[in-house]
């Protein structure tokens, strides 16, 4: 129990590395073409600090783990939303751009939506995420990244700020080692989380949402608090809304691909939460100073993270 503890620990860590060197070898190969920081915060940095939740899943889908994807796809977008806009929130009220307000979120609200429809089988009749429903995610995945290429193309967007730039070799270095840390330390995770909750009695679906879901969440964590206090609330905000698109369109959709996923109907209450606290994020815009969120909004997106978090072990322990 200790070993599979440290191995665990162990497992976060490589995967926070991996994805920060990752993050950093992306950036630096983005800002030598000259694109913007809210496009790095949307995508590279985005898909970077997600990619723990992608090989975890991944992992878990090979091993038929249902509920350890679900949660950690869903778990990780709730803290995601409630605890890292909620701290950055209260560290530095954060300034969201025009798009971010009319187009971002609301498409971050829609995906909830229509997973919601996909996995209650209201679209495809059935109560399970199929290789049909993965690809549908897809489409939408492949739609995000086509608006952010017409936002790039149109020039809406403004231009970074100085950067310390990577060597060309370095940035392959970083890239090729982060992979190989974020494949390896998925794999000690989802291993010793099985193993931890086996000996515990404590359900995979309880691992998922939270030792799990946060400890896959630290890159976007990290990054956005550092962007916070840089005062750079494109990448902070960008961040998360940008990660908790590509966990549900992209990691979701690619775990399907590679495992039909079988939906329990616990998961509907986290959704309903997703949900409501997307929906209250883009009401926060319009409340208070315009495009900004304020640290009372943030405030109450990191209580409710609490109230959920005490509510979860309530209910294991019941």
């Amino acid at each position: 129990m200790i070993l599979q503890g440290l191995l665990l620990v162990l497992g976060f860590g490589v995967l926070v590395k991996g994805a920060g060197w990752l993050v950093d070898g992306s950036a630096s190969l983005a800002r030598k073409h000259n694109i913007s920081e809210l496009a790095i915060g949307l995508t590279i940095v985005a898909f970077g600090t997600s990619m723990p939740e992608f090989v975890v899943s991944a992992f878990a889908a090979y091993q038929n783990h249902a509920d350890i994807i679900f949660g950690n796809i869903i778990g990780s977008n709730i803290f995601n939303l409630f605890a890292i806009l909620g701290i950055v929130g209260m560290i530095y009220p954060m300034e969201v751009k025009s798009s971010t307000v009319w187009k971002e979120i609301p498409f971050s609200l829609f995906l909830v939506l229509l997973l919601f429809l996909l996995v209650n089988g209201v679209i495809s009749g059935t109560g399970i995420l199929s290789r049909a429903d993965g690809a549908i995610l897809l489409v939408f995945f492949l739609g995000f990244l086509f608006y952010v290429y017409r936002q790039l193309k149109g020039g809406n967007i403004t231009q970074p700020t100085e950067q310390k730039d990577l060597s060309g070799m370095k940035i392959w270095i970083y890239i090729v080692v982060g992979l190989a840390f974020l494949v390896g330390g998925g794999r000690l995770v989802v291993s010793n989380s099985i193993s931890i909750a086996e000996h515990m009695g404590i359900s995979q679906t309880i691992i998922g949402l939270t030792i799990i879901a946060a400890g896959t969440s630290l890159p976007e964590l990290a990054t956005s608090i550092t962007a916070a206090i840089k005062g750079k609330s494109d990448i902070a905000v960008g961040n998360v809304v940008g990660s908790n698109i590509f966990n549900v369109s992209y990691i979701l959709g690619m775990s399907a691909l590679i495992r039909p996923v079988v939906y329990q109907l616990r998961f509907n209450f986290e959704l309903y939460l997703l949900g409501a606290g997307t929906l209250f994020l883009f009401i926060a815009m319009f409340s208070g100073r315009t495009k900004k969120l304020d640290r009372w909004e943030a405030g109450i997106l990191f209580m409710i993270y609490i109230g959920y978090t005490m509510y979860l072990i309530y209910q294991e322990f019941l």
